[in-house]
């Protein structure tokens, strides 16, 4: 279940999802509902009632089913990974990868950070953000800044035309791996060498990041297996005797990983930049 009028669909997390399915020998279908989480509740039920489905997996939020006397013969699962608007919540927004990044470029010499966040309308932006606000402060690191983007490479683009030759600043942590791409295209423009003038570190691990060049450092978040996780908990449920079903809410903890290409710093670094490079 999707909300009708979103344009954002999470193909990864429903094709982990369908391929759980298909495999114990049902069959998927992508369904938007109208309204709130109230109406969504009622649409679902109807659904059930009408035996047009053997089960519901909703990836954005119903109302509490369970105060329903039938709620317990109804197999439901909500992954609440999307709010109403499709944007990422729960552990598809977990930020903590950030000081992971942090500490791994501070491992290979680096001090000085930016960040070029998403829209803060995206609780994955927020957490990313504030994780990254605190670690620099735990780790006795320093940053330039925060500049407040909106996911595209034109933010990324314009972030890294922007930074001044004498910020110091020897590697971006980018708020996904588009904003990465642009960033890196913003410093080549300036003449700057990634990684070997500044490194810059992405989000998502999206599929062109494998055939980038140079080769791009980011996050791996498995939301294949999200979705399939999800969907064997349906299936579970299906299982189950009628009288032990239960409309169930899950939050499916997605698999995070640092895929790091090479991202040395060196002391020489920002005054090889001031002398040799344009602002």
């Amino acid at each position: 279940m999707l909300p009708e009028l979103s344009s954002f669909v999470p193909i990864p997390l429903l094709r982990g999802a369908s391929a759980a399915a298909h495999e114990a020998g049902y069959m998927t279908d992508v369904v938007g509902l109208e309204g709130g989480e109230a109406r969504r509740a009622r649409s679902v039920v109807s659904l059930l009632e009408a035996q047009q489905t053997d089960g519901v997996l909703s990836l954005v939020p119903l109302a509490d089913m369970n105060k329903d006397p039938e709620a317990e013969r109804r197999p439901v699962v909500v992954l609440g990974e999307y709010d109403d608007n499709m944007h990422s919540q729960g552990q598809l927004a977990d930020g903590r990868p950030a000081e992971q990044i942090l500490r791994h470029l501070a491992d290979q010499g680096h001090r000085r950070f930016l960040h070029v966040a998403g829209s803060q309308e995206w609780a994955s932006a927020r957490n990313r953000r504030s994780v990254y606000v605190a670690a620099i402060e735990r780790l006795g690191l320093e940053s330039f800044g925060v500049v407040d983007g909106d996911w595209s490479m034109r933010s990324g683009y314009d972030s890294a035309r922007d930074l001044p030759a004498d910020s110091g600043v020897t590697a971006v942590l980018a708020a996904n791996d588009y904003v990465a791409m642009g960033v890196i295209r913003g410093f080549q423009d300036r003449g700057w060498r990634v990684p070997e003038d500044v490194s810059v570190f992405g989000w998502d691990d999206e599929e062109f990041t494998r055939y980038f060049s140079p080769s791009m450092s980011t996050v791996h978040i498995n939301k294949e297996e999200v979705g399939r996780q999800a969907m064997l908990s349906l299936l579970a449920l299906l299982r189950a005797r009628p009288d032990r079903r239960r409309a169930s809410k899950i939050c499916s903890a997605s698999c995070h990983a640092i895929r790091a290409g090479r991202l040395p710093a060196r002391s020489h670094r920002q005054a090889a930049l001031r002398s040799r490079l344009s602002p």
